[in-house]
């Protein structure tokens, strides 16, 4: 037979494969087979979803948790400015060059997001480091990147300089 012809043949029985597939690995065989075996068969899958398990664990207590990142705290501008009069803010604009050159909020200092590098960071002065941009999704991201790097919460301002502008909130135009 050839294999043009072949595949013409097996063609009809194509789509009920995963089906045989299934019962063949559940446990289909004739009675009197399964009598060497104790217990019924492990459903087709098992050995991947339990695949890291040591033996004989009964649980996920032997499969590490995978590392949840610290969350963000989005700050509202009127939360922001309460903390600004209070001092003790490091306030850090992830914009870019041309975006800062149209204002900045009074007393951040400038690092673009392309250039954000969290670990070259000196926190040591133990201000609290609240990160900024636009709309806030760039800040977002800046966050994510020095809460992993220090496994904590790491604050930014929300709506970014869009929602502080729309506030009212001050800002320095160079």
């Amino acid at each position: 037979m050839t294999p043009a012809r072949l595949a013409l043949w097996l063609a009809p029985a194509l789509p009920l494969a995963p089906v045989l597939l299934a019962l063949a690995a559940c446990g289909g065989e004739a009675s009197g087979a399964s009598e060497g075996r104790k217990g019924p068969s492990a459903p087709l899958g098992f050995e991947l979803a339990m695949a890291g398990v040591s033996e004989g664990a009964a649980d996920d207590s032997a499969v590490p948790a995978p590392a949840a990142p610290a969350p963000l705290i989005a700050l509202s501008p009127e939360e922001l400015a309460a903390r600004l009069e209070k001092g003790n803010v490091r306030l850090i604009d992830v914009r870019t060059t041309a975006e800062v050159a149209e204002g900045v909020i009074p007393g951040a200092e400038h690092i673009p997001l392309d250039q954000f590098d969290p670990t070259a960071l000196d926190l040591s002065d133990g201000r609290e480091v609240v990160l900024y941009c636009r709309s806030g999704r760039r800040s977002a991201m800046a966050g994510e990147k020095l809460a992993a790097v220090t496994g904590e919460p790491v604050e930014h301002l929300e709506g970014g300089m869009l929602a502080w502008e729309a506030a009212q909130q001050p800002v320095d135009k160079p």
